[in-house]
């Protein structure tokens, strides 16, 4: 599936490979930014691709480019690739583009390191591990933080997710939660698609941290920033 060349000329340009992520977003968006017009793509076959392989192959690697080049160039302020298995490649590709493209769980690392030294990792998809340990690790080095990681995964919720039972992925995600948070000091959902397990643990002695929320924040931060500096250059 190619990149579309059109001209969007939205703030935020989203490449999910989910369409579930779409109304999460745009609900973000109608909550935090309003003034803020959204833009979404849908590319499923990045990450069965990933998922196929067990990483991101130089092909896909390509692909994932293109896709979140030709959103930069449609006319957004800021791109954001909701896709964690393809993160890296996400902060890779902003060096090429005109206008910030931001991995959606940045932001989550970020705050996880400043917020416990014992930091756990959720993971529904295999692909996605290596890519969220290497991604606190870097959050860590970038505030000097000492950490330690532990990784908890749940693939065989992630049936569920593809077969569309949602409830039943929320909710598997939920109780295996629940039977680890006194292991960790802070949780970290790795994919956007667990953000809702969330909201069904209650009284959990830990903060669980999931993207969405988080990084729809910084991305709006980034995109007013860029609207303003536009503005400024006329």
């Amino acid at each position: 599936m190619p990149p579309s060349s059109q001209r969007h000329g939205a703030d935020i340009a989203f490449l999910h490979t989910a369409a579930i992520h779409i109304d999460t977003f745009d609900a973000l968006g109608a909550e935090i930014a309003p003034e803020l017009k959204l833009t979404h793509v849908v590319r499923e076959d990045l990450l069965a691709a990933a998922e196929k392989a067990g990483h991101a192959t130089p092909g896909l690697v390509l692909k994932t480019r293109e896709a979140l080049l030709a959103l930069a160039d449609g006319g957004a302020s800021t791109v954001v690739c909701t896709c964690s298995t393809l993160g890296a490649v996400a902060e890779a590709a902003n060096a090429e583009a005109a206008v910030p493209i931001l991995r959606i769980d940045r932001p989550m690392a970020d705050l996880a390191v400043l917020q416990g030294h014992r930091i756990g990792i959720a993971a529904c998809v295999p692909a996605t591990v290596p890519n969220t340990e290497a991604l606190i690790a870097e959050s860590a080095r970038a505030v000097a933080r000492d950490f330690e990681l532990e990784t908890f995964l749940f693939d065989d919720i992630w049936t569920a997710f593809r077969e569309g039972r949602l409830d039943d992925y929320y909710q598997g995600i939920a109780a295996r939660i629940a039977d680890i948070a006194r292991r960790v000091d802070v949780l970290v959902l790795a994919q956007a698609s667990m953000a809702p397990a969330a909201a069904l643990c209650h009284n959990l002695p830990i903060p669980v941290l999931s993207s969405p929320r988080i990084g729809f924040e910084a991305a709006a931060r980034l995109a007013n920033q860029v609207k303003t500096m536009r503005r400024n250059a006329r």
